[in-house]
Parts: C-alpha cells; sequence; structure tokens
C-alpha cells in the first residue's frame, strides 16, 4: 500500500472515483538512498549551487530528494500505479556506484550510475508491469532506452561544464546505499512511499 494522501488535478479537480487520480504530470518511480546517500549528493548540490550552478535544491517547488527514478509516468492512476507495484516490492537493498557524470540537453548534468544486472532487471520488471497497468511510461525510460542517472544541474550553461565537471569529479567515485522506494509527483514534490524496494 501507498502512504500519504492522494493527490490531486493540477486544476483542483478530483477524480469521481475517491483515491483514483489520472492527471497529465509525471509520477516517478524512485529509489531512495539511505540517510547517508542523501547527505553526499545534497552536499554535491550545495557545492555547485555556491558556485552559480542551479541544481535540484532550488528547482521548481525546492522538494525534491536525491533519488534514481526507475520509471516516469506522464499519465497516471495512483491506485492502479499502487497495485501494480506491490508485488514487487519485496527486494533486498543495494549499492549504487557512480563513476562519473553525464551531460543531457537544456543544461542538465547527473551523476551516471553503473547499470549491473539486478538493476537493469528491477527496472525493467517495474516498466513491465507498469505498461501492463495501462500507465503512459515517458519514452526515455522504456526498457532498453533507459540511462540511468542521479540529477544534479538543472540548468548549467555549456560555458559552466568544465566546472560542474571539476567540482564534482573531486568527489567521485560514489557508492551510495538504497534503502526504500517511493512514488514521487515530480510537479509538486508530493511523496507516497511503497511498502519495500521493486
Amino acid at each position: 500500500m501507498l502512504s500519504g494522501s492522494t493527490a490531486s488535478d493540477p486544476s483542483g479537480r478530483r477524480d469521481d472515483v475517491p483515491g483514483a487520480i489520472m492527471v497529465a504530470m509525471s509520477l516517478a518511480v524512485c529509489v531512495l538512498f539511505t540517510p547517508e546517500g542523501q547527505q553526499l549528493v545534497r552536499r554535491l548540490w550545495a557545492r555547485l549551487e555556491a558556485q552559480g550552478v542551479p541544481t535540484l535544491l532550488t528547482h521548481t517547488h525546492r522538494r525534491h530528494s536525491p533519488h534514481l527514478s526507475l520509471a516516469v509516468l506522464r499519465k497516471w492512476d495512483l491506485d492502479t500505479v499502487s497495485a501494480a507495484l506491490e508485488p514487487l516490492c519485496g527486494g533486498d537493498p543495494f549499492e549504487l556506484s557512480m563513476p562519473g557524470i553525464v551531460a543531457f540537453t537544456r543544461g542538465r548534468a547527473s551523476l551516471a550510475v553503473g547499470v549491473g544486472a539486478d538493476l537493469a532487471r528491477r527496472q525493467q520488471r517495474v516498466c513491465e508491469v507498469l505498461l501492463a497497468s495501462g500507465a503512459d511510461l515517458h519514452r526515455h525510460y522504456q526498457p532498453g532506452k533507459w540511462v540511468p542517472h542521479v540529477s544534479l544541474t538543472t540548468g548549467g550553461s555549456a560555458a559552466q561544464l568544465p566546472l560542474i565537471s571539476t567540482l564534482v569529479n573531486d568527489a567521485l567515485p560514489l557508492t551510495l546505499g538504497v534503502e526504500s522506494a517511493a512514488l514521487i509527483d515530480t510537479s509538486t514534490g508530493q511523496t507516497w512511499g511503497l511498502s519495500g524496494l521493486p
């Protein structure tokens, strides 16, 4: 079961069925780090912000937690997603290795996550059950197209990439423990904890 309250439509409309929603904003299926891992990533965010590089610390609702997204849904029903994921939520805690950084479009830089067989299986299982549930999976999270990453910057310029690389590489490589999972509404930061790790 999910913990937390039910999200609402951005227009303020509630679905006619209690506990169910169908909205256009994104819902991410995330694994979350241990407190020590969270602190390590937050320190990187703060180090970048101190040099004028925007990060998730100051992005949008400013309620972001360090995480790895296994899937991002563009349209979703909360109860259906919860029910689909529940049978998977018996996984053991695990560790992620981050040997470098990766740059995406629009000035986004992230920690690159090493993909072992276990992580690839977890992500594929999550996507399979979500697709079977009727959720609209973002194309970048389709099995075989996913690039696992932990977000750092949200709008750096091309001129800042050498600075970003230097600041982040000084802290690498990183190994972060994963201990929990949640569904996160990316537009508001609202979180529903999952009963275990998928």
